[in-house]
């Protein structure tokens, strides 16, 4: 399961006690800030094209992707700003990863 993959970057980890929007929090290993996580996997739409849907409203903090080599981490309100700003509503994670400020790469170990 994509949150139980997610766990081995976290310290200080809380789940919600309820059903809510986001489903880890903790602070990333070598940071220091607390977040809570929207870590949900992405749906595969064809053979080379998946999609992740969101809410503007969310509780969560960070968005997070998972590929084979790594994780990428958005920032919620960044991204909600960068939704607003621009009026769209669907979004490429390249374009957002090239154009949003706050994005945290981290590679898998194996």
């Amino acid at each position: 399961m994509i949150i139980e993959r997610f766990t081995k970057y976290l310290t200080n980890i809380e789940y919600p006690k309820e059903k809510t929007s986001w489903n880890i929090a903790g602070i990333i290993k070598g940071q220091n800030a607390f977040y809570k996580f929207d870590v949900r996997n992405m749906t595969k739409e064809s053979e080379n094209r998946f999609y992740k849907t969101g809410y503007l409203n969310t509780k969560a903090d960070k968005m997070v992707f998972e590929f084979n080599d790594q994780w990428i981490i958005l920032d919620i309100q960044e991204l909600n700003k960068y939704v607003k700003n621009n009026n769209i509503k669907d979004l490429e994670l390249d374009d957002l990863v090239s154009k949003l400020e706050w994005t945290i790469f981290l590679s898998k170990k194996k």
